[in-house]
């Protein structure tokens, strides 16, 4: 019984010696990492080798993917003694072997510029036949939060609930908010809510006292940006007084509109009546009418002037005609031409003489047309 104890713990002895002796990783460093994005790091990856371990050297660095149905990305590779670090396109130029030389059991790498991309699980695969040793670090990659946005949502007004909100576009999430008052007493309003989370504040029945300055701070494990923001609460306007102003406006502006209406309207209106005016042919009016006592003293001027100038000689011929024996009265003036009376039968023709001796005064009448006008 006891040699049999013996010969398992010589058999567990030479077991454990030769894995000690053989390729083996050495690196003790945390497993996980977290970095902002736009810094460096380095990934541990120290290794030894045993006497047994002859075969050429490899060193792999790949980024396992998330996704079992995907293949691993080779990230940087060490082979026949050759770097090869432009292996990956994402992270050409930004990942370097630690050494010059990896064979001397320095198998670490530096990736610089980090990106949020860049996250995820590395692993560092030795190869040295028979040995084959790896180890598996997590590098997570954090965004700072982006400047955020301070702005009051809701009327800064006496009486109203208003909302104070903080915005961060970026970071990498889980992001905190805090908010600070920086002038007065250094205190939120009494009452105010505010949401860590969401980053709000919200303030309940705001009163003037609440005006003032503050101050957000968005933040994260790796970084943190703030914001200001000035408070104005201001009283309610008077409505009243407003409703009442827009309500004459309005009317002023419908009365103006009406008095334009209406004078276009009456312009209009008169043109085209005059323009009807100037176009009318007025047919059924009748000539002038000559006035009676023009007609009269112009007869009687003409019997005048005619006696005047008459001589015995042409007596005789006047005194032959019948229309200048008579005066036309009024009456003959106003008659229509179509009851124009016959003239009177013709008289005996008188001698100049026996006229004379007769006691009657030659008198030469002009003659009329039917209007009434002399010829």
């Amino acid at each position: 019984m006891e040699l049999s104890i013996r010969r398992f713990c010589c058999v567990l002895f030479s077991l454990f010696a030769g894995l000690a002796s053989g390729l083996e990783i050495t690196s003790s460093g945390p497993t996980s990492i977290e970095k902002a994005s736009g810094q460096s790091v380095k990934l541990d990856c120290q290794f030894t080798l045993g006497p047994e371990d002859s075969g050429p050297l490899d060193i792999e660095w790949s980024l396992l993917s998330s996704d079992n149905q995907k293949e691993d990305k080779v990230v940087i590779l060490y082979s026949g003694d050759r770097a090869y670090e432009d292996y990956y396109a994402p992270m050409k130029g930004r990942v370097h072997f630690n050494s010059a030389d990896p064979k001397n059991g320095d198998g670490s790498i530096n990736l610089t510029g980090l990106k949020s991309s860049d996250s995820g699980t590395y692993q560092c695969k030795v190869k040295k036949a028979p040995g084959i040793r790896s180890r598996k670090m997590l590098l997570i990659v954090m965004v700072k939060p982006s400047k955020p946005r301070c702005y009051a949502e809701g009327p800064t007004q006496e009486g109203k609930d208003i909302v104070l909100r903080c915005l961060s576009s970026e970071g990498t999430k889980p992001l905190q908010y805090n908010w600070q008052r920086t002038s007065d007493n250094k205190l939120l309003p009494a009452s105010a809510v505010m949401d860590p989370v969401g980053g709000t504040v919200n303030v309940r029945n705001a009163s003037a006292s609440a005006s003032g300055t503050y101050r957000c701070t968005a933040s994260n494990r790796v970084g943190s940006e703030e914001c200001v923001l000035v408070l104005s609460v201001t009283p309610p306007p008077n409505t009243a007084g407003i409703i009442a102003g827009a309500i004459i406006a309005v009317l002023l502006i419908l009365i103006i509109i009406a008095i334009i209406l209406f004078c276009c309207c009456r312009a209009r209106h008169r043109k085209k009546y005059e323009k009807e005016i100037c176009n009318e042919i007025r047919e059924d009016v009748p000539p002038p009418k000559s006035r009676v006592s023009t007609a009269r003293s112009f007869t009687v001027g003409s019997q005048r002037s005619s006696l005047g100038s008459m001589s015995p000689s042409n007596l005789h011929e006047y005194a032959l005609k019948p229309q200048y024996d008579k005066i036309p009265s009024s009456e003959e003036f106003e008659r229509p031409p179509s009851h124009a009376p016959l003239p009177p039968p013709t008289a005996s023709r008188m001698a100049g003489p026996n006229l004379s001796r007769m006691g009657g005064i030659p008198v030469m009448i002009p003659a009329q047309n039917r209007d009434g006008s002399i010829v």
